[in-house]
């Protein structure tokens, strides 16, 4: 069973806005992409993996609200091919360019303020305690 980190509830407080339509479906989605970047992140988890210390459950909540936020600003649906393609028109002349989505933590496309949710709680890779 996947660890989801947040709520819809808790996404529509981060945002200040109704929880989208599929809230549940993009928390799975960014809940995945917060543990790709945790691979080497140590801390102290359930049975069924999840944290249980209340610091890294907030933290791990505040990033994946922070991811889905990020994704829904960028046009993502949680699958990653938004930003991939782009196209320009011009008249009867329509131009397409293949762009690559920007690199972050492992190759992931983490959301700077989850990226930075998880460095203040020391969980992001090579930080031990």
């Amino acid at each position: 069973m996947p660890r989801i980190y947040a709520t819809p509830e808790q996404l529509s407080a981060w945002t200040g806005q109704p929880a989208p339509e599929g809230a549940e479906r993009l928390l799975a989605r960014a809940s995945e992409d917060v543990e790709d970047a945790l691979l080497c992140a140590a801390y102290a988890t359930d049975a069924a993996g999840m944290p249980t210390d209340p610091a890294v459950v907030l933290a791990l909540a505040d990033a994946t609200c922070a991811q889905v936020e990020y994704q829904l600003a960028t046009g993502d649906d949680g699958t990653g091919a938004a930003g991939r393609w782009g196209s320009v028109s011009i008249g009867p002349v329509s131009l397409g360019d293949r762009r690559d989505a920007p690199a972050a933590v492992g190759d992931l496309d983490l959301a700077p303020r989850a990226q930075r949710a998880l460095r203040r709680a020391g969980l992001l890779p090579g930080v031990i305690w």
